[in-house]
């Protein structure tokens, strides 16, 4: 979760550290802080505060060094003091540390190194690894790495300089993302290559326990063994201005009014000449032998997923179970050989969806991957994956990203259906219309923000808001109160309506706000007399829906939205949730794309 930067060259280090962590502060933004080596010592500065601190605190120093090291803190293992603040160092002070990931045998570690003398001033598990690094030092700093990498047990990204070794940086990690890049008479190591676009598009992907030894004019890469082996460059397909706000106040909004193209790239990707086609490893031949399908994923993502159940369901009759990874990983879970497993991820980083992956590969699963990040660890495991087409995504609350990821999994079930012939082909193809031109329905949405202003300022204050629907739209309730909740603070419920009376209609009460998301035909009946449940124990009731007949003398507000077909409406439907999320949390003053406590890319369990 945490990001780290590192740059040797002929620059000074210190503004290049700085700009790359500004990109990566989304990663964690508890504290932060930058080392350079300056001569014979350490130049180190941290804060408990956000990047733009550090940076003012830096410029009143003369920071000369061209090589260092930066880290922007996702707090683990202890609060967020400047103690804790990455980078840390060895208490003979010759060797300085970022690490991303946990250390799960810290503790043990921690009483070795103590019983040799070393003394501890933080409450975190990264600690250990400049003193450890120490305890093996010999003069071969690689080989003190190795060592010290050898003991370790959990993830880890890790940055490493050393006083003795003043032209060279080591990076290396473990089930923690880390790249090289390669500049001209200068290289980088970062968490994400964000961080180094505006330097170069060039990277080198570390693979789990390599390391790299980066100088100034030089990359070398050693396997595991500490065997030289080649890097292998890969050029990047964004520029730096991809990660800009560019004239949007918040990354959030910017991303929201992304949703139409992201939507038409993503689906024009697959979708040419109403023929859709994936370079898939798996052949008709396996998709036709499926029997059940598994879906794994976190948080937004599993949202995504479970919207893909419904739609992979109605239209192949194979069926779709849904999994948290962190929870699928550890159930033993049943699996068949014809079975597919279906992982979703925007980072391509998410820990315990790779952990589940890890398990589906050991028992020769056949699965497929849906990911936004080329390159990414989920990237390079799989050997079938479809890219979300939706660029960069900065905000810590996922909203572009998840619309690509509904319409991934659309075209997939409908790419199956296809070869299944278990619905009407006509019916397919005018699915397939329906998708390929949903853009436009999307962007009616957006133009429409007014709206969901004027009803933020409703809720703003509110401590509790419900979220209610049947079907799909109880799948977009569920996304559109995480959307709330984790950026306004506000506590959300999303509940399916048919529960409501099975306990949660208690907490409804005078004055208490719910949102209802109605976008189909056939259960609009029951989801009237639903609200009228709710009206007459004091609700106040916002209607979203596409039903032109909805009556209005049972609700409060209504916001109205295009008619697509059902199986595509969670792509429109979603939109307003994102936008009043977003409003509310404007409303209160609040940080928008950097929401406490959380983090963009879930790298630890």
């Amino acid at each position: 979760m945490c990001g780290i930067v590192g740059y040797v060259g002929d620059k000074k280090a210190e503004g290049i550290l700085i700009s790359g962590l500004k990109k990566l502060e989304y990663r964690g933004y508890d504290s932060c802080g930058i080392s350079t080596i300056d001569g014979n010592n350490f130049d180190t500065y941290k804060t408990t505060k956000r990047i733009s601190s550090l940076e003012e605190l830096v410029k009143k120093k003369n920071v000369d060094g061209t090589i260092g090291l930066g880290h922007t803190r996702w707090a683990t293992h202890g609060g967020a003091t400047e103690n804790n603040a990455h980078p840390h160092k060895s208490n003979s002070g010759k060797i300085m540390v970022v690490h991303n990931g946990i250390i799960e045998n810290y503790l043990a570690i921690k009483e070795m190194l103590k019983d040799n003398g070393y003394m501890f001033y933080s409450e975190t598990d990264t600690e250990v690894i400049p003193n450890l690094i120490d305890y093996y030092y010999d003069g071969n700093l690689l080989g003190a790495v190795k060592k010290a990498t050898d003991l370790l047990e959990g993830s880890y990204a890790l940055g490493i300089m050393c006083l003795d070794e003043p032209n060279e940086i080591i990076a290396t990690k473990r089930n923690s993302p880390l790249i090289i890049g390669i500049g001209n008479d200068e290289n980088f190591i970062a968490s994400d290559f964000s961080a180094i676009l505006k330097y170069t598009n060039k990277i080198c992907v570390l693979e789990n326990n390599e390391f790299a030894v980066v100088t100034r004019n030089d990359v070398k890469l050693y396997a595991n063994d500490l065997v030289e082996h080649e890097c292998k460059i890969k050029n990047i397909d964004l520029k730096d201005e991809d990660t800009e706000k560019n004239g949007y106040e918040h990354f959030m909004q910017k991303e929201i009014n992304e949703n139409t193209l992201t939507i038409k790239n993503t689906i024009a990707e697959y979708l040419k000449d109403d023929k859709i086609s994936f370079d898939l490893k798996l052949n008709d031949d396996d998709i036709l032998r499926i029997k059940h399908i598994h879906i794994i994923a976190c948080g937004t993502a599993m949202h995504a997923g479970l919207n893909g159940k419904n739609i992979i369901e109605n239209l192949t009759r194979i069926p779709v179970t849904v999994e948290v990874a962190s929870e699928f990983r550890y159930k033993n879970p049943i699996l068949d050989s014809d079975d597919l497993a279906i992982f979703i991820s925007q980072s391509g980083e998410t820990a315990d969806t790779i952990a589940s992956i890890e398990l589906v590969k050991e028992r020769n699963i056949k699965f497929l991957s849906i990911v936004n990040v080329k390159e990414s660890t989920i990237d390079r495991m799989s050997d079938n994956v479809i890219y979300t087409k939706a660029g960069p995504e900065i905000a810590v609350a996922s909203t572009k990203a998840y619309v690509a990821q509904v319409c991934a999994i659309d075209l997939f079930a409908i790419y199956m259906a296809r070869l299944l012939k278990k619905v009407d082909e006509n019916y397919l193809n005018e699915l397939t219309r329906d998708l390929k031109n949903i853009h436009d329905k999307v962007q009616i949405v957006l133009e429409k923000d007014e709206e969901y202003l004027e009803y933020a300022k409703l809720i703003q204050n509110d401590k509790d808001v419900f979220y209610l629907g049947r079907g799909l739209d109880y799948y977009t309730a569920l996304e559109g109160s995480l959307k709330l909740k984790e950026i306004s603070y506000i506590h959300s419920e999303a509940v399916q309506f048919g529960e409501l009376k099975h306990g949660p209609i208690a907490l409804i009460e005078n004055g208490t706000h719910a949102i209802v998301i109605c976008t189909s035909k056939e259960l609009m009946g029951k989801v009237i007399s639903n609200v009228k449940e709710i009206k007459a124990r004091g609700a106040n009731v916002l209607v979203i829906t596409n039903q032109s007949d909805f009556p209005e003398e049972i609700y409060d507000e209504i916001i109205e939205i295009p008619t697509v077909n059902e199986l595509l409406s969670p792509i429109v439907s979603v939109i307003p949730l994102q936008l009043i999320a977003y409003h509310v949390t404007v409303l209160k003053g609040l940080d928008v794309d950097k929401p406490r406590n959380l983090a963009k890319s879930v790298t630890v369990e």
